[in-house]
């Protein structure tokens, strides 16, 4: 198991909520592969990653939303998305980050 998944499993034993962030899908240039993880909790503490800079930053607010609602989302950032500009993703880089709150 992974570090991330220990701090997420760690932070649901002492009964924080948490969102589970993966990457599911990348081309082009990418920091992170498929399979990364990033685990967000209630209190905005992260641990993992799933790319860097701008695009982390989207994906922790997100998660705030993601624990609210109880929805899950799928997030796309890529060299189209202004967000991606930002985040450095300009090179051509693409990634989808599937994120789900655990229960």
């Amino acid at each position: 198991m992974s570090a991330a998944l220990q701090t997420a499993q760690a932070w649901l034993d002492e009964g924080r909520e948490v969102v589970l962030a993966t990457v599911v899908e990348t081309w082009g240039s990418s920091p992170v592969p498929a399979g990364g993880h990033l685990v967000i909790d209630d209190r905005g503490d992260f641990a993992g990653s799933v790319s860097g800079g701008c695009v982390e930053a989207e994906v922790i607010a997100r998660a705030q939303d993601i624990i609210a609602s109880g929805r899950p989302e799928l997030l796309e950032f890529g060299v189209a998305d202004e967000t991606a500009w930002n985040a450095g993703l300009s090179c051509g880089g693409r990634i989808r980050v599937f994120a789900r709150k655990l229960e």
